[in-house]
This record gives C-alpha cells, structure tokens and sequence, in this order.
C-alpha cells in the first residue's frame, strides 16, 4: 500500500520504522529538511520537504492515489487540515493526531466534516493504558480482544510467588480457573511456552483469560490487591490531566508535582479535585513531605527519561504498591527491567500499534479477516485477533491435528459470546473469532498460522 506520513517526530519515525517492515511504499512530509533526509536514507522512504497541509506538497507526495495519509506532526490544526486536504485530493483513508482537550468532543464532527477516519489521542491514549493499570494493581498492564470478552494480562512473577519454581502443566492442575500462559518474557527473550516450561522468579507471564473470571483468577494468585487510593503523579503533562479527568468521579486522593509555576497553576485552576504542588519531582525530601511512603500508585509523567527512571526506582525501593513510568527512548526499556520497575508506558508505541493495526486490517479489509492487533512484550509479539470469514480446509478439525507454524499459538476461540481457551479437541469454525499469539510479524491472515 501507499502511505504517506506528514510530521517525522517520534511518533511519526516510528510509524515509518515499522511500516517499512512490512513493505509498505512509504512517502514522508517534513518541514525540515535534515530529518527528511536522514529518513530516505535510514528506511529506504521518499520524502518531500514542506507543509504537509500544502495541495502542491500533497500532491506532490501523491495524495491522490494514497491509501493511507497520516497526519502526526505537533499543530492539531495542521494535523486536521493536512487530512481534510489529502481526503479532497482523493486520498482514502486519513488518521490525524489531535491532543487537545478541547477537541476531545468534537471528534465526531471533525470525521464528518473533514473526512477524518481515525483521530489518536497519544497522551489519552497513555491516560487510558494508566487507569486500566490502577484498576487492576496487580496486573502490569491489560489489553481487550473478542470484544472485550477476552483479556490479555501481563503479569510479573514475585520471588515469594507460588508460581515460581514449578512447571505450567502443574500450575494448571493446582489454578481452578481457566487461563492459558500464551507467551513469557524472560529478561530480552520472548517465548511462546509449551506445558514443561518451567516458571522462574522475574519472569513476566502474558496470560489469556475470560474477563468476566479474570478477578478470580487474580484472587487465587493472591493478585487481587486493595483498590488505589492515593496516588502521587509526577510531571503535570497533559497525560496527568487526562489520568486526573478520568478519575475524578473515583473517591481518590491525587496529589500532582509540577516543575512548572505556570503549569503547576493551570492544573489547579483545571483539576480542583487534585492536589497540586509546584517542585522538583526528582526531589527526594519533596517526595517525602508530599508523603509518597503512604501513597498506593507512583506515575512518572515528566518529559525525561532519566526523571521518570529516579523517582520510579525510589518509589519501588520504598515499595510503594503500584510503579507506573512514562518511557520514551527504546534504549532505556531493557535497563527499567533490569532495576525492576515494571509498569512502562510508552506513547509512541500505543499511537504506532494502534494505527498499525487500522492500516493492516484495512489491507486485508476484502480478502482476510483481521479485527484487531496488540503488540506485546516491548514489541518482540503480537496478539492477532481474526474472525473465521472464509472457507479453509482446518476449519473443523482438531486443533492437535494441524501443524502450526513454530512460535505461534492459537490461545483463545470466541464462539457467538462465549470465550473458550482451547485445548487439541477443539477445533475453529466459521464466524468464530480466534486469538493468535506469535512472533512473527507478518501475519495479516488467519490462515498465515498455518504451515
């Protein structure tokens, strides 16, 4: 497919990355001319230098015969005038980045009016991913599938834990409830596990379970902690306000330290219900008087690295409950699992996956049949859910009697509402909807599983 993206910043490099893996014809748009250059040179890309809301620009980059035009650059503005422009020149589908809250309500119009078909909201996107983790503390973090039947958890297996140590054949014996442990990340290596695999302190378990049980499997691995009830955020970015919003009918005390007088003052006059405190996060004492030591949640929102990596160890050092970082560069993933904090969010990986897998479902719209995609273990796997359109020859037949291709696993089936986890006997049937966990990158249709 053709895809043009305007705006070469991280979310944008980062989309180009992954998209040129799976050979699409890429087309970038930047007003400046190094990153244009670097880009073409890096991913093998065209590139047009100027302003990607420009008709000759556009048409310059082929806007006419795109199938997908991506507007991600920093101007909401630009991003929505850039996709109305593409779709009248006859682009066919547009995605436009928009983070204000002021436009939060008007998405439906800005579709209508302006031909947009996606608007992503990084930072509510984060904010989302956040509250998800909040209301689930025991869990590192949890993605939906088979609309929203399924749940995909990561888990983190704690050195007291009674899963360490023992095989998954006899941890299946001794968990009432259904699961299956679909993929292991164990320190920089991803596994897809088979029941002799043998579960060791540090390893993080990415688990399929029914989520109307998902609280009682929790309970019977003594997961299922007390609700948060105070939090402390660092950084008054746009994602707290976000966290902060959507919190704001939960009985919580939220308590946020921004650098920033002038920041620090449009929170309180937008946050009442929030607890604002104008500092340097990274301060210890500061910590202390604000009274992290009693607090259940620790988010490090601020725009550095570095920032968000010193207050989350200390916050895990003094083990507050629930240890949740805001992480940028790729660079720094594997040193924040190393030192033990283990609840990343990354803005720009949620944006990339999420347009990912739109561009790749609208690919196979006609001939496959993908729902949806999550990326998972930093990147290294991917949850594919696909729904049994077309006739092929394994439909009906054991699961035990087809030959998957290696590091793939069909880990959950969701048959007319109900969610089964299954074992060789069962078997795919039409309109089913299967989730498929793999390695792999480049499966766009069921079928691709198969060897």
């Amino acid at each position: 497919m053709k895809i043009i993206v305007i705006g070469c910043g991280t979310i944008g490099r980062n989309i180009v990355s992954h998209m040129r893996k799976e050979k699409h014809n890429i087309v970038v748009i930047d007003n400046n001319k190094d990153v244009v250059e670097s880009l073409i040179e890096r991913n093998d890309v065209l590139g047009v230098v100027g302003n990607g809301a420009s008709i000759d620009i556009l048409s310059e980059a082929g806007a006419k015969t795109a199938d997908f035009v991506i507007a991600v650059t920093a101007s909401d503005e630009i991003n929505i005038l850039a996709c109305a422009v593409a779709k009248k020149l006859g682009a066919n589908n547009t995605i436009a980045r928009v983070r204000k809250p002021e436009y939060l309500n008007q998405n439906a119009i800005l579709k209508e009016e302006f031909g947009i078909n996606m608007i992503i909201n990084p930072e509510l996107e984060v904010a989302n991913e956040i509250t998800d983790m909040l209301r689930l503390p025991g869990v590192i973090k949890l993605e939906q599938f088979g609309k929203n039947k399924v749940n995909l958890m990561e888990l983190i297996v704690e050195p007291k834990s009674f899963l360490a140590g023992e095989t998954l054949t006899a941890l299946g014996q001794k968990i009432r409830t259904k699961y299956i442990v679909c993929a292991v990340q164990r320190g920089r290596e991803v596994i897809i596990p088979s029941g002799n695999f043998l579960v060791r302190r540090g390893d993080h378990l990415h688990i399929i379970v029914d989520a109307d049980k998902t609280e009682e499997f929790l309970k019977e691995l003594n997961l299922l902690k007390e609700p948060i009830k105070r939090i402390i955020i660092i950084g008054g970015s746009m994602i707290a306000y976000y966290v902060c919003e959507k919190l704001a009918k939960k009985s919580m005390n939220i308590f946020i330290i921004e650098a920033k007088p002038e920041r620090a003052k449009e929170l309180a006059e937008s946050l009442p219900h929030a607890t604002i405190i104008c500092g340097d996060g990274t301060d210890h004492e500061l910590l202390k008087e604000v009274g992290i030591e009693s607090c259940d949640a620790s988010i490090a929102l601020t725009n550095i690295d570095e920032e968000n990596l010193l207050v989350s160890m200390y916050a895990t050092q003094i083990e507050v409950r629930k240890v949740i970082t805001k992480l940028k560069r790729d660079s720094f993933v594997s040193l924040f699992d190393d030192l033990g904090v283990a609840s990343i969010v990354s803005p720009k990986d949620l944006v990339s996956y999420k347009i990912i897998g739109d561009i790749r479902a609208y690919a196979n719209r006609k001939g496959s049949n993908l729902v949806s995609m999550f990326r998972f273990a930093h990147g290294r796997a991917e949850a594919l859910e696909f729904q049994a359109k077309n006739k092929e020859h394994f439909y009906n037949r054991p699961l035990k009697d087809l030959k998957f291709k290696d590091n793939s696993l069909v880990a959950c089936i969701v048959r007319n509402g109900k969610v089964i986890l299954p074992k060789g006997e069962d078997v795919i049937m039409p309109d089913d909807h299967i989730i498929v966990v793999t390695l792999h990158e480049e499966f766009d249709d069921l079928k691709d599983i198969i060897k």
